[in-house]
């Protein structure tokens, strides 16, 4: 089943300097999928429309084959949470409690289910200890579950991470990364759109894109996208580590599967040291 459909989408902040250029694709319920590019390439701006804070000049986009317009929008957004590159640009409450509480006070749930709800998705998020603390007394990494929370605790049906991990060291990307792992386990209809440049983060998803200057330049698996390496020169766009790892294992005779990940492929390195 197709959860968004984008048909040729167009848009400018200033007129005849498109930023987003025909752009078309669809994403499945339950899948996760990569947008990936540089800075300008059209990425984050393409989430922005998603969402209806920005409108498209050409083109249509569909959540559950409902067409995106001013009248749809309110019902639309009900099915999506946005988390942010910058957590602290998300947060309301003098707590973590209060800032999850903040969206399911707008949507009148009873204060004796809201207490109920923020436990289950503090908890599914690992911040059930850190309630009654402040957000900007946290790290980086715990604002963004503090996010996260925030918006799975609404019940989306998608979820837009816009840069999320780019303000994060390795450990909290790290964390960000596993925490979206375990939230597909625990909703296999959840659909997550990742606009990143993290091309280590994009190689966890399902399937790629490719933005570069507003326009689609590759799109397909993670395998396929970064097994060629004359695209990725082409858009300045770097190997992910365990595939490069992969390719100079094979050039030094190391006979390293596909599937296999990079815990694996420290097993196959550990007795040769």
């Amino acid at each position: 089943m197709k959860k968004i459909s984008v048909k040729n989408l167009c848009f400018s902040y200033v007129k005849d300097e498109p930023i987003v250029k025909h752009v078309s694709f669809n994403i499945h319920e339950g899948s996760y999928v990569s947008i990936v590019g540089h800075n300008g390439s059209g990425k984050s701006t393409l989430a922005r429309l998603l969402i209806g804070l920005l409108a498209p000049d050409d083109g249509e986009i569909y959540i559950d084959d409902e067409l995106l317009t001013n009248k749809t929008v309110r019902n639309i957004r009900k099915k999506i949470g946005l988390v942010f590159q910058n957590p602290d640009n998300q947060f309301i409450g003098a707590t973590v409690e209060d800032d999850i509480a903040f969206g399911l006070e707008n949507r009148q749930i009873k204060r004796e289910k809201m207490h109920e709800i923020i436990e289950k998705f503090a908890k599914r998020v690992g911040m059930e200890d850190f309630l009654d603390k402040e957000p900007s007394r946290l790290s980086g990494g715990q604002k963004q579950r503090v996010a996260i929370a925030g918006a799975l605790s609404l019940g989306p049906e998608i979820i837009i991470l816009d840069e999320a991990t780019s303000m994060l060291d390795p450990k909290g990307k790290s964390d960000i990364k596993e925490l979206i792992e375990e939230m597909r386990k625990d909703n296999p209809s959840l659909t997550i759109l990742s606009i990143t440049h993290d091309v280590e983060e994009a190689f966890l998803s399902d399937e790629i894109i490719i933005m570069s200057k507003g326009e689609i330049a590759f799109k397909g698996k993670p395998e396929e996208v970064f097994s060629n390496r004359e695209v990725l020169k082409s858009l300045n766009l770097e190997m992910p580590f365990i595939m490069d790892l992969k390719d100079r294992l094979k050039s030094e005779g190391i006979n390293v599967d596909k599937s296999k990940d990079l815990d694996e492929i420290a097993e196959v390195l550990w007795p040769l040291k």
